[in-house]
């Protein structure tokens, strides 16, 4: 859904391209994979799988027994070089623990991935923390509040073809399984200015997030704090919440 410049053909690098897709192709689903399951799943030839999964090998990015490949840990350097250089996850972290201690829950700073969203900084308690996201984690960008909260400042044709020809999967009783649902979950998030997701993804779990913008306007992203339910109503738990979630999107929001 992020708007990309048109990239001049004397700058596109086709291998640097392939070689990307290869070790996305990994995943839970496919944690190993032969050559020929990765051409299949990146829709290149398998020869040329097999190329680029050796030269992985060889950089330390994948280890074989000869015929099947998987990730080694040394790809964690990709997504850590993110988190040592991006200045937001950095600069949120000060309001991230001021929230978890007022609150008492997990929160977080998430941006958003094309249909997902990825959460990048986080903090409090481990007791908490136990209902929440762990750091880098990814998911679909309707089951958390901060997913919630960054669709409802897209443009409504992009939200439109997002939702287009999805599959929700139901992870508990509550989760929103229907177009028109998550629809309604992002509607009720543009006319309150805040997103209130309850049980989406875990039973129990009530998540409160805003969107934070740039002084433009431009949407950067996202804090949230995941509470456990209990007997706290929701109107409450927003009471309670949104003033320091408030108060952390207009000091960034004037700090960028």
């Amino acid at each position: 859904m992020t708007e990309k410049r048109e990239l001049d053909k004397r700058d596109w690098i086709a291998g640097l391209d392939k070689g990307i897709r290869i070790i996305e192709a990994f995943n839970d689903a496919h944690p190993r994979l032969t050559a020929s399951t990765a051409a299949r799943r990146t829709g290149i030839t398998r020869t040329a799988a097999r190329r680029y999964l050796r030269t992985l090998e060889h950089l330390g990015y994948v280890e074989s027994d000869g015929q099947m490949f998987w990730l080694t840990p040394r790809v964690l350097r990709l997504g850590w070089s993110y988190f040592d250089s991006a200045k937001l996850p950095r600069a949120v972290q000060p309001y991230l623990q001021r929230i978890a201690v007022a609150l008492g829950g997990a929160t977080y700073y998430a941006v958003l991935d094309e249909t997902d969203v990825v959460f990048v900084a986080r903090d409090g308690s481990s007791q908490i923390q136990n209902v929440g996201f762990v750091l880098g984690a990814r998911v679909s960008a309707n089951l958390a509040a901060a997913g919630i909260a960054m669709l409802a400042y897209r443009p409504k044709e992009e939200v439109d073809a997002w939702l287009a020809g999805r599959k929700f999967v139901p992870y508990t009783q509550h989760t929103a399984t229907t177009a028109d649902a998550v629809r309604e979950n992002i509607d009720n998030a543009r006319v309150r200015g805040y997103a209130l997701l309850e049980q989406q993804l875990a039973p129990s779990v009530r998540g409160i997030a805003v969107a934070i913008r740039k002084r433009d306007g431009t949407m950067v992203g996202s804090i949230s704090v995941s509470l456990p339910m209990g007997t706290e109503t929701s109107e409450r738990a927003v009471a309670r919440s949104l003033p320091y979630l408030r108060e952390a999107e207009y000091a960034l929001m004037s700090a960028f």
